[in-house]
């Protein structure tokens, strides 16, 4: 009878232990798998607005990175936005492009406007982003790939216009400074 019990319990230590972290009431995986390639969860934090829980964000990589030019070098990469409150597609749209003109120098953005407007396009199909939603942005093959709930929304080619886009939450100018210092496994 206590080796029955014994296996019961260490299956259940091992389940835990792909759960890398709990931030903000969500459980994230140690690892991701994106475009057969197996990811590192980097670090996480939430993201507020006017003192309100907005979401977690979580950054995995295929090997750990303390800035945003070692963030940049790897590729695939994921950002996960998982929802802690209802947010209109309006409202998060405008969070993102806000987001990358604080973060982007003004030539940058203009280089990138017509992937920006694809990504508001895309954003849009979401329409509200309800509690408990996770919304991916993936980088892989040179284009930015959008997702919700598990669900493929489009592509977004071109390394710049991801790179202007992670720089919304890793660049010196963040929407939040502790949130850049926590996905970059501060």
């Amino acid at each position: 009878m206590m080796g029955k019990w014994s296996v019961a319990a260490a299956s259940v230590l091992i389940a835990a232990s792909a759960w890398a972290l709990e931030v903000g009431g969500v459980q994230l995986p140690e690892r991701a798998t994106l475009a057969g390639k197996e990811l590192v969860l980097n670090g996480a934090g939430v993201r507020t607005r006017l003192m309100f829980k907005v979401y977690v964000a979580s950054l995995y990589l295929p090997a750990k990175a303390g800035d945003l030019a070692g963030t940049l070098a790897q590729s695939p990469r994921r950002v996960q936005l998982d929802m802690l409150r209802d947010v209109g597609a309006e409202d998060l749209v405008n969070a993102l492009v806000d987001g990358m003109k604080g973060a982007n120098a003004a030539q940058d953005l203009a280089a990138v406007k017509p992937q920006t407007d694809q990504l508001v396009a895309l954003m849009k199909t979401i329409g509200e982003a309800k509690k408990g939603d996770v919304v991916t942005i993936d980088y892989v093959d040179g284009e930015t790939r959008v997702g919700h709930n598990g669900k493929a929304l489009g592509a977004i080619a071109g390394a710049a216009f991801n790179d202007a886009l992670l720089r919304v939450w890793l660049s010196d100018k963040p929407v939040q400074a502790d949130l850049r210092k926590a996905m970059l496994g501060g």
